[in-house]
């Protein structure tokens, strides 16, 4: 049974979603102690306008052209490493690039539904699945330290949009 997901093939107020993923990320770091610089909202906020995978060299190149100065690699690398370590961010390792999280306050499968055709990644968790990966690392005493499963095909708008052609 699905527990929780987030496709973003499916209409909502872009915006919207995209204000509400920085604020949750700006409430845990206030919790957790830890600081949300303006570099690291940006690249958040890149990542959740997006929709799509971005490299770090793309988000090196957006921030250079937003800050009108060249930004250097590490910078957003080290900006990514907090995102990624605070949760708010996932990399999908297959594309080398990285996503915004709509779960970042839960434990959850990491399974990403990335369309082949309009390259947009949606993100489910499954509760289920979850035990399962679980039960079946402690059967071979296999210590779970992270699970990442990619799945490629069509989202439901290029699904539709191959049909109507």
């Amino acid at each position: 049974m699905l527990t929780n997901a987030r496709l973003v093939y499916q209409p909502r107020d872009h915006e919207r979603c995209v204000n509400a993923a920085l604020a949750q990320a700006s409430a845990l770091c206030a919790d957790r102690g830890v600081r949300m610089t303006a570099v690291r909202e940006t690249v958040l906020k890149l990542l959740w306008q997006s929709h799509k995978p971005l490299s770090a060299y793309q988000l090196k190149d957006q921030l250079s052209e937003i800050s009108g100065k060249s930004v250097a690699p590490p910078t957003v690398y080290r900006a990514l490493e907090f995102l990624l370590d605070q949760g708010f961010v996932h990399r999908i390792p297959s594309l080398n690039a990285f996503v915004g999280c709509p779960f970042p306050n839960s434990e959850h499968s990491n399974i990403f539904l990335i369309c082949d055709q309009c390259h947009r990644v949606g993100e489910i968790a499954d509760r289920q699945i979850n035990q399962l990966f679980e039960q079946r690392s402690n059967k071979i005493n296999f210590k779970l330290r992270t699970k990442i499963i990619e799945l490629f095909g069509l989202c439901p708008n290029c699904t539709n949009r191959n049909k109507d052609e």
